[in-house]
């Protein structure tokens, strides 16, 4: 090592003197600096690109600041091996780190202002660490600057790598590091997207192509300079013919070829991702979690550096199922600019199956139908600052009644409208008179806990938080992982729309609501939601698992209690018609003037939520009178788009699960409650009747007309998806069911029918569509979906 250090400080004291006499002795002084200069230089593992799972192990992402795929030796095909060497260092093997030909003349280049070319191989590896591993822009300038004096320091380096390194272990390490241009760097990425294959498939051609760009990656890049890359090609072809690499005539015929492009685009980040929200969602739990760094800035370059294997919950077959189901109902580019968005979540676990959203992943809000808002979850988590979910949240209040031992015959004489007085807050304040109304006749009258959910009825729901108490309520709802997604309280000082809490007033997100209704599926077993379930991090050779964070919440009790009382809601309640062909529980959400409408379900071993609303404000753009996929509704609840995008996602997503039955209702709750006094005056005055009137006649007309008339006479009006044969001009109105004369209560729904201009049957009479399964008209939604 001496002798060629003693050669290395003649070499330099030549260039760097060569007026000056004595050069003998200047050369043994700076041969015995050259040998004191630092020596050692680390070796990490270069900066490669860190790769998101899905459960099955296919890929969501790659996230990368540099797109690198580390690869050994022997994964690397061995005549891009000899091209690399032949055009870059044809004396690799032979000389011990400097190749003092090429030095001297590189030495002379850099004395003129010009540091490329001359290196050895092991010079270029140690410049390309150094470069990687500068930590300050000041390192880095100084790792790249075009002076003799970086030059001496990478002949230092280079001289201590060779005598600690072998030529096989540099070259893996050269040829891994190397930048081949078109942000690909190593053999491997450079492979696979110049021609779309691994380096160990690389060909002659392709070979000496590669090799060819390491020296001016951007002017020989050969998808901009096609024609200059193909003679920088031909160059390293010749030049291993002179190295016995290859023969002249395999040069020759290899010239004769095209560069026969494969281009494979990169991938980096999470806009390209097919999962992109939930891509973004595993991004920022890695960048703000203090496990995995001390700060987010150390976070974010792990992340981007390590060549991670990020293993997450995501089932594929789940999200394409969800996907599927809120683009059919809610277009991404649909002009109304409604937004469908949905997450699954597995009980017991917390882990996140799908999340899926009606808009494509981007940063310009303004292009329609794109977003970088996931709104399945909170903003602190990326997403938006939630929505009122409606009645959705009447279950929490079930819960706490049930929790304080109230069985469910709980009953209260529960009108279309009533006024609730005397609630107070958690610091004990009494709240102003609630005014809270259902939304119509039909939904009132003396009800019991599971006729109050059947129905969804407010002014039963409003008098039961009443007698538990705000503050439990609420407290419970906090149990279930309930939270606004803005990060505030729910029981904030003199804000009275904590009233209302059970009918929805609060803003939260739709990963919020599947994680509380996940809890009633596990039996009352919380988990906070999980995406991650393993890290493995290749280069320090450390595997970080991430177990899952569950703990008890509510008795079992108290949970089967709710899950029997929300699977009565297909038994001619606000979910009938929705079923999914096994066991489940659900409950509609629908908030004032159809602000946003809701639907939260489960299986015992699934748990889906599903939000609908206008991202630009929905109390200023409600689901009034809204055309979507092609379908015009006049009024949006809970069942209508909510419900069957739920429906139609879970029986594909439930489809490899176990049909597992819910417990029966516990028997403390099944009890029956006396029955409450009635008003003094109750005993004289009969029930009243409901008032009865004549469905009005309303074909004919247009949709809109129809319906402003049919609520004018007080009833509900659902319109059918399918237009039926009519003679009626395609659009309008073609039938109504009942019949228009008909005499039918108040409150009650009348089922529209629009034409589609292609005639009538044989007899005239409009052709309503049937239901195969059950030769039944198919009626859009029935009984009707109430406001909630």
């Amino acid at each position: 090592m001496f002798g060629v250090g003693v050669i290395a400080g003649v070499l330099v004291a030549a260039l760097a003197l060569p007026a000056l006499g004595g050069v003998g002795f200047t050369a043994r002084n700076v041969a015995t600096s050259f040998l004191n200069m630092p020596s050692e230089l680390e070796t990490p593992p270069p900066p490669e690109r860190s790769i998101i799972y899905d459960r099955d192990g296919e890929v969501i992402a790659e996230i990368y600041d540099k797109n690198r795929e580390l690869v050994a030796l022997e994964d690397i095909a061995p005549v891009m091996q000899d091209a690399i060497i032949a055009i870059e260092d044809s004396r690799f093997y032979e000389h011990g780190g400097i190749d003092l030909t090429g030095t001297f003349r590189a030495a002379i280049r850099t004395i003129n202002g010009n540091t490329e070319g001359g290196s050895s191989i092991t010079q270029q590896y140690v410049k390309n660490i150094l470069v990687e591993s500068a930590d300050s822009q000041e390192a880095l300038e100084e790792a790249r600057e075009t002076t003799l004096a970086r030059k001496v320091r990478e002949l230092r380096y280079a001289v201590t790598i060779e005598q600690r390194m072998s030529k096989d272990e540099i070259l893996e390490g050269y040829l891994n590091i190397a930048y081949f241009g078109d942000g690909a760097y190593g053999a491997e990425s450079a492979a696979r997207h110049f021609f779309d294959i691994g380096a160990e498939e690389l060909n002659l051609e392709q070979a000496a192509t590669l090799a060819g760009l390491v020296r001016y990656p951007y002017s020989y890049n050969p998808r901009l300079n096609p024609e200059t890359a193909k003679a920088r090609r031909n160059v390293v072809l010749d030049r291993m013919v002179d190295t016995g690499a290859i023969t002249a005539k395999e040069a020759e015929e290899a010239k004769a070829t095209d560069l026969n492009l494969d281009l494979n685009a990169p991938s980096n980040g999470c806009m390209p991702s097919e999962q992109p929200f939930f891509c973004d969602y595993v991004v920022r739990e890695i960048e703000g979690n203090p496990r995995y760094g001390e700060t987010e800035t150390e976070r974010a370059r792990w992340l981007r550096t390590a060549g991670l294997a990020i293993h997450t919950t995501l089932d594929a077959d789940m999200q394409q199922a969800a996907q599927d189901a809120v683009d059919e109902y809610v277009p991404r580019k649909n002009e109304s600019r409604k937004v469908a968005a949905e997450v699954l979540v597995e009980p017991g676990t917390g882990q996140i199956r799908a999340m899926a959203q009606s808009r494509n992943y981007g940063p310009d809000e303004s292009n329609l139908g794109e977003t970088s808002i996931n709104f399945t979850t909170d903003a602190d988590d990326g997403g938006s600052t939630g929505f009122q979910s409606g009645s959705t949240f009447k279950p929490f209040t079930a819960a706490a009644a049930l929790d304080e031992g109230l069985p469910f015959s709980t009953s209260f004489d529960s009108p279309s409208s009533t006024t609730i007085t005397g609630q107070k807050n958690c610091d004990g304040q009494p709240l102003e008179p609630w005014p809270v109304s259902n939304a119509g006749d039909n939904s009132s009258g003396h009800l019991n806990m599971i006729e109050g959910t059947k129905g969804s009825v407010n002014t039963y729901f409003a008098q039961l938080q009443k007698k538990v108490g705000l503050c439990d309520v609420i407290k419970m709802a906090e149990k279930l992982g309930v939270h606004r997604a803005d990060g505030e309280s729910f029981d904030r000082p003199q804000t009275q729309a904590n009233n209302s809490f059970t009918l929805g007033s609060e803003e939260v997100s739709p990963l919020t609501m599947a994680t509380a209704y996940a809890t009633f599926a596990s039996g009352g077993i919380f988990c906070e939601p999980q995406a991650i379930t393993e890290i493995v991090d290749e280069q320090s050779d450390d595997t970080i698992k991430v177990e899952k964070s569950c703990e008890r919440r509510i008795s079992e009790e108290v949970a089967h209690g709710v899950s029997y009382l929300l699977q009565q809601t297909f038994d001619g309640g606000t979910t009938y018609g929705l079923e999914i062909g096994r066991p489940a529980a659900a409950k509609t959400g629908t908030t004032d003037n159809s602000a946003s409408a809701w639907f939260a379900g489960y299986t015992p071993n699934l748990a889906a939520t599903v939000f609908v609303g206008d991202p630009r404000g929905p109390q200023q753009h409600p689901l009034r009178r809204v055309t979507l996929a092609g379908r015009y509704y006049p009024i949006v609840y809970g069942a209508t788009i909510p419900g069957p995008i739920w429906q139609q996602t879970m029986r594909e997503a439930v489809k490899e699960l176990e049909v597992e039955e819910f417990p029966s209702a516990p028997g403390k709750f099944t009890v029956s409650e006396p029955e409450p006094p009635r008003p003094d005056n109750s005993a004289e005055e009969p029930d009243q009747e409901p008032d009865i009137a004549t469905v009005p006649d309303v074909v004919g007309q247009s949709p809109d007309a129809a319906v402003s008339t049919l609520e004018a006479a007080g009833y509900q009006v659902n319109l059918s998806n399918n237009p039926i044969r009519s003679t009626e001009p395609a659009g309008n109105v073609a039938a109504v069911n009942p019949n228009p004369g008909t005499e039918l209560p108040t409150g009650a729904a009348v089922n529209v029918f629009l034409s589609n201009g292609e005639g009538g049957s044989d007899d005239g009479i409009p052709t309503l569509p049937v239901d195969e399964a059950t030769e039944l008209p198919t009626l859009f939604e029935w009984p009707p979906a109430r406001q909630e």
